[in-house]
């Protein structure tokens, strides 16, 4: 049955819901420069401000503007959220279709590499190696993306060993036609809709590790990020100018989180139709 993902999604109301925040927060990245009123590194002797027109969110500990910050800070989420998961959905195919195709001795190890992966505590890996290595963004959005595309790996893999079986795959190869053509012009194509999950919530994992990982002070200091925002504010939770600083923050994050949750969730039945079963019903 041919399915138009264009219209599944445009027909649901959260993922609309969930393009319009996504798409508000991309603009946000984008035209920071334009619409941010100050320079987000550039300190001042005003610090810890009131809101007020000059500062809409205040100032922080050492007079940086927080709404230039906030604008600042949706970039480094949206930048390593998509690097993240393009990246990690990049990994995730090549393994799992090329396991899946060549078979064998190579299937074995790439498999169970993926096993290996899978039971790895994610961040306990991240924090060790940041304490060798200093984490900047590059560096972080690789350990991501080796740590998080084997998930996907699996899912693509299974679903490649049975798109091989297909009448129209099995005539290709009777006509000689190498995997390299069967994964390119045959496999990937059908594996389009799981692999836009994968990529949607690729990103939402990101987003949420990044903020969380710079909350914990595992993040380059000199960068803005919303993580490290709140991590800033609660370090002056005693004052009364934290909730300016940490709330809309917090909001941005959880905004962002959700409109991709929202994304993901109505893209699912396109992957799986008898989830558009229970839900009519």
């Amino acid at each position: 049955m041919h399915i138009n993902v264009k219209k599944e999604i445009l027909g649901s109301g959260p993922a609309i819901i969930g393009f319009v925040i996504l798409l508000v927060m991309i603009m946000a990245a984008l035209l920071a420069p334009l619409i941010a009123p100050y320079d987000p590194q550039q300190q001042s002797v005003s610090s810890l401000l009131a809101p007020s027109m000059s500062h809409w969110l205040g100032t922080n500990h050492v007079g940086q503007d927080i709404w230039s910050q906030l604008l600042y800070g949706a970039r480094t989420s949206l930048l390593v959220g998509f690097s993240v998961g393009a990246l990690a959905v990049l990994f995730g195919s090549i393994c799992g279709v090329s396991a899946a195709l060549i078979g064998g001795l190579y299937e074995r190890i790439i498999m169970r590499l993926v096993d290996s992966l899978i039971v790895i505590p994610m961040i306990i890996v991240i924090i060790v190696i940041a304490a060798y290595i200093k984490p900047n963004i590059l560096v972080l959005i690789v350990l991501l993306s080796l740590l998080s595309w084997e998930s996907g790996a699996r899912i693509i893999w299974s679903q490649t060993l049975s798109l091989k079986e297909r009448g129209y795959i099995a005539a290709a190869r009777s006509f000689g036609a190498r995997k390299s053509y069967l994964a390119w012009r045959h496999i990937i194509p059908a594996l389009g809709p799981i692999l836009l999950v994968d990529f949607i919530y690729g990103i939402r994992r990101a987003v949420f590790l990044e903020a969380g990982l710079a909350f914990l002070g595992i993040s380059d200091p000199a960068t803005i990020s919303w993580g490290m925002m709140m991590r800033d504010a609660l370090g002056f939770s005693y004052l009364n100018v934290w909730q300016w600083w940490l709330v809309p923050t917090g909001i941005a994050l959880s905004l962002t989180i959700v409109g991709l949750t929202f994304i993901g969730h109505a893209v699912e039945p396109i992957i799986d139709p008898r989830l558009r079963g229970a839900e009519v019903a």
